[in-house]
């Protein structure tokens, strides 16, 4: 059963999906129907399930389930992951990339590839105060606190302290 995203427990659990591009209006709007209707009949072993799914900075898709009312089942998991591959064929979209995202001295958001992170702590690119998105988020709560999270205060501090001691 379909809620608003608004009416998610605080406790329900999310997964951040991150597309590899930015999507436009047009998109979010087809990507917001598609997983309303979806989600209204997503169930686990034949019971259904309370849950969410919206568009945040044209950037990201946050699918979340209530679970107090049921827990998802790892077959119910597996078909919310194959909606957004389906979604992704066909609007030329990945929705599972794995670059660091990021907000730009000017809001803008940007991302980079993994394998050039401590390139870009080095070059000062990304800085203790940069914005990141942390999509390892649990539940909704932690997404509220901590999905927008400066560097220094993320996975990211080691390289910031091997920065300072040098």
């Amino acid at each position: 059963m379909y809620i608003p995203f608004s009416d998610l427990d605080f406790e329900a659990r999310v997964w951040v999906y991150q597309a590899n591009r930015e999507l436009s209006k047009e998109e979010t709007g087809i990507i917001t129907e598609t997983l309303k209707a979806a989600l209204d009949l997503w169930e686990a072993h034949g019971k259904p399930l309370t849950a969410s799914g919206k568009v945040f900075e044209h950037r990201f898709v946050v699918i979340g389930v209530d679970e107090r009312d049921e827990l998802p089942s790892g077959c119910s998991i597996d078909k919310s992951v194959h909606w957004l591959q389906q979604i992704g064929q066909q609007m030329n979209i990945d929705f599972f990339d794995r670059s660091l995202a990021y907000l730009d001295n000017h809001n803008n958001l940007q991302t980079i590839a993994v394998p050039n992170i401590k390139k870009a702590v080095s070059d000062e690119i990304i800085t203790p105060f940069t914005i990141i998105f942390d999509n390892q988020v649990g539940t909704k709560a932690q997404w509220m606190k901590r999905w927008k999270i400066s560097a220094s205060h993320s996975w990211l501090s080691r390289y910031f302290l091997k920065q300072n001691s040098i």
